[in-house]
């Protein structure tokens, strides 16, 4: 309801989470040279995570191809994570280019990574329209911070 019923937001939240140095309060789990990880402030599922390159542009067609790799690796490993520190089940990927496609920044592309479990469907948004997330998100992006930069040092990526 915060989001739905408070007033608009200047700026892009998604460059103002890339140039924060306050990490846990702008719901950053990772940073690269290129892109940004984030919480998604008002998520479907918990571990709802937002992937998007630093660079503030709007289609798939302004995206360097070192930026669009990056994107997918940290997509890949985003999935990756949340299985094993959520033991999610399957996963929702996508993005919603363009206001009437739903883009809430419709200006600055960005990739949803939502997080699925047999049975997450319950009764509260039929009932209630609300989701139930059972953490606080800043300790989620905790949590997901360091298995992720567990998986990409693994993988030898920075």
């Amino acid at each position: 309801m915060e989001y739905i019923g408070g007033p608009p937001q200047d700026g892009c939240f998604l460059c103002d989470a890339a140039t924060s140095e306050d990490e846990n309060a702008s719901l950053v789990v990772m940073k690269t040279d290129l892109c940004v990880v984030m919480m998604n402030k008002y998520p479907y599922n918990s571990g709802h995570l937002l992937v998007a390159p630093l660079r503030h542009v709007a289609s798939l067609a302004e995206l360097t191809s070192d930026e669009s790799a990056d994107v997918l690796r940290l997509v890949t490993v985003a999935t990756a994570t949340l299985e094993a520190e959520m033991k999610a089940e399957g996963f929702n990927i996508g993005a919603n280019l363009g206001s009437v496609a739903g883009a809430g920044v419709p200006d600055h592309i960005h990739f949803h990574v939502v997080p699925r479990w047999a049975g997450d469907t319950n009764f509260m948004p039929v009932l209630a329209d609300s989701k139930v997330i059972p953490e606080d998100l800043t300790k989620t992006r905790e949590r997901l911070s360091v298995s992720l930069a567990r998986l990409v040092g693994k993988e030898g990526l920075t």
